[in-house]
């Protein structure tokens, strides 16, 4: 038996080694991270993406915008650069969805407080009557953390584009120009500002689902072992 053993050994050392490699590849695969989409245009029900990029299925981003948030600053694409975020569309006054999703993204600020990476914004879509001022009492009232969440509002013109254009979320008001349809989608955008997930920011369900994606899109800019770095 050992005579077997030791004329076989280079074998079975092959073999083995080459086994575990097997095993290691299958397990790789089967255990392989959660990947999100990257949302496009083309993606999207019609309805919610303004006409002239509904065809466009790669390479579209949430677009430069400046906007002035709850205590009168700009906010640009440089608050959130290199960051994850979750944006939505509200108004102060609004008095069914609203209340919910902004306890939604309480909820959001308050699980994630130490993960300061991880900011929030909210546009108002009727930023004529969300003045500066108003946004600040409703964030004092809510909660908002000012260093990672902004409420900010601008021309009612760079909001619906915006909402339309880049965050593929409101539907129109056919005939008026510049109106939106309030919307209770919450979207999670990536690093490199592309659209990651929408969710149903009066849904209960769908903001854990939210909390757990915005988990595996951190996971995602992590350094990911290679094959043989899990086999020693």
């Amino acid at each position: 038996m050992l005579s077997v053993l030791k004329r076989y050994k280079i074998l079975i050392i092959t073999m083995t080694l080459l086994s575990i490699v097997i095993l290691t590849l299958i397990y790789s695969q089967l255990n392989a991270p959660k990947k999100l989409p990257i949302y496009q245009p083309g993606m999207v029900e019609k309805i919610l993406v303004d006409t002239t990029i509904q065809d466009v299925k790669k390479y579209h981003k949430i677009a430069d915008f400046a906007l002035i948030n709850q205590n009168s600053d700009t906010i640009t694409q440089a608050f959130y650069e290199n960051k994850i975020y979750v944006a939505d569309f509200f108004f102060t006054t609004c008095e069914d969805i609203c209340p919910i999703m902004t306890e939604h993204m309480v909820e959001i600020q308050e699980t994630l407080k130490e993960q300061p990476d991880i900011k929030l914004l909210s546009h108002s879509v009727i930023p004529e009557y969300d003045t500066p001022e108003v946004l600040k009492q409703y964030a004092i009232q809510k909660g908002v953390d000012d260093a990672r969440w902004n409420l900010v509002t601008g021309s009612r013109k760079e909001i619906y584009t915006l909402a339309r254009k880049s965050y593929l979320a409101v539907k129109d008001v056919p005939g008026e120009q510049d109106a939106m349809v309030h919307t209770e989608n919450f979207m999670l955008i990536d690093k490199k500002k592309q659209i990651r997930g929408f969710y149903d920011g009066t849904d209960s369900k769908a903001i854990k689902q939210l909390l757990e994606d915005i988990q595996v899109l951190k996971a995602s800019y992590e350094p990911q072992k290679k094959w043989w770095q899990k086999i020693f």
